[in-house]
């Protein structure tokens, strides 16, 4: 796995036997996005793939989809395949979150526009919360709203990369963000094509971060005290990519002129923080995994629990009010 990806440096933190784990399922999800994605060189796109293109990718999904079936039950045959199938058992990965996946990535061959939200949130959770909720059984958890807190976090790293890659994906043919997003602002599909910050552009990208920042919220409050250790992760990946959020909304919502990234050095550096405030962090007692008479304990405010840190540089707080 190369150092370059926001999710080498929450990796380091996990306990070898779980951090192969993990990288299996990474690598097998990644290459079942490139299936797509790489099906042909970036210079080829031309603001969509050729039909050519598209029964390539077809069949290369066709391929991954036959690869999780023999890494389920099977003789698999590829790296990836050979390198999930043991993980698979040992962490009993459900095979139908990594099928709803490789669902989510075809959607990229017949999605080009998502009408609303509500379209679009259904491929954020096939393409993301899936492979959270497919982490979180290697993680491990103790209480079952771990499993709302990686649906949300999902979605939230989901929508960070939507915002962040608004450029690149209008060269491929795509525009994510949501067509009713659009009309509400007066934004066209040629106006995110000439890659302007014009004041609608940067109200309709702040309206999307604030979104993405509600699913941030939202995971925050979700994830249980008894199991803020095990997924701490999790909690470096959010804040890497909430740093990303940051970042975009420091800049403007300048998302064309070049594509935001966290440094290396400061990746490492969040992840350092939020590994130390989860050593000095007390340990919750095992009655804390449940409330009292079996009911769900009332998740603290973000911010408010002492015992709760705040992952990356402010996390999940007030808007940056962006703008040059």
């Amino acid at each position: 796995m190369s150092r370059d990806t926001s999710f080498y440096y929450s990796f380091l933190v996990l306990p070898p036997q779980k951090r192969t784990a993990i990288i299996a399922v990474w690598d097998f999800c990644r290459a079942v996005d490139d299936a797509v994605d790489e099906v042909v060189p970036e210079t080829e796109w031309q603001g969509g793939l050729t039909a050519s293109a598209r029964a390539r990718a077809t069949e290369r999904l066709a391929m991954w989809r036959g690869e999780l079936a023999a890494a389920c039950g099977g003789t698999p045959r590829t790296p990836q395949g050979m390198a999930l199938q043991p993980r698979i058992r040992e962490f009993n990965l459900p095979r139908a979150r990594f099928e709803e996946l490789i669902d989510g990535v075809e959607m990229d061959l017949d999605h080009a526009r998502y009408p609303t939200f509500e379209a679009l949130s259904e491929y954020c959770r096939r393409v993301a919360s899936t492979v959270g909720l497919i982490c979180v059984e290697i993680f491990g958890y103790r209480h079952p709203r771990t499993r709302d807190y990686a649906v949300d976090l999902g979605m939230a790293l989901q929508l960070t990369n939507i915002i962040r890659d608004v450029a690149t994906d209008y060269r491929r043919g795509r525009v994510y963000l949501p067509a009713e997003d659009l009309e509400r602002f007066g934004v066209t599909d040629a106006d995110i094509g000439r890659g302007v910050v014009t004041p609608a552009v940067r109200s309709l990208l702040q309206f999307e971060c604030n979104r993405a920042r509600e699913y941030y919220r939202r995971a925050a409050a979700e994830l249980p005290a008894v199991d803020r250790r095990s997924l701490l992760a999790a909690e470096i990946m959010g804040a890497i990519y909430f740093e990303i959020l940051k970042r975009i909304e420091r800049g403007g919502y300048d998302v064309f002129s070049q594509r935001i990234r966290v440094p290396r050095p400061h990746r490492a550096l969040i992840a350092l923080r939020l590994w130390l405030l989860a050593m000095l962090r007390p340990t919750p007692r095992a009655s804390q995994a449940v409330g009292v008479a079996g009911g769900d304990p009332v998740p603290p405010p973000v911010g408010d629990d002492p015992g709760h840190s705040r992952s990356g540089a402010d996390l999940y707080g007030p808007r940056h009010q962006g703008g040059r």
